[in-house]
């Protein structure tokens, strides 16, 4: 497990990767029957999940389960969409985890 601090200005986090991310930007589609779909830019993805940027909208509240698809320039990397959890939310950036065993 790589553990290492990072630094968000004021604050401070323990950070404890199992899988090595991957620096991407790509379109995310995220889906909720209680805010619609929001839309934000993956920063970086990994085996465990992806670092996200939203941009004008309200983030969803950590615990929130979403659906997700991830768009490339033409079409969609994945047809169905993924169920993920958001795990973490600073300002216009959240923490995406799959939930592992979803259909």
């Amino acid at each position: 497990m790589n553990k290492q601090q990072v630094n968000y200005g004021e604050l401070t986090v323990n950070e404890r990767r199992v899988f090595e991310r991957t620096s991407t930007s790509v379109r995310v589609e995220m889906s909720h029957p209680s805010f619609g779909t929001i839309i934000g830019f993956a920063k970086d993805i990994s085996d465990g999940g992806a670092q996200v940027q939203i941009e004008n909208q309200v983030c969803p509240p950590v615990g929130t389960e979403v659906s997700v698809k991830f768009k490339k320039a033409v079409g969609a990397i994945n047809a169905d969409p993924v169920r993920m959890r958001v795990v973490h939310q600073l300002r216009n950036t959240i923490g995406l985890m799959f939930v592992r065993g979803a259909s």
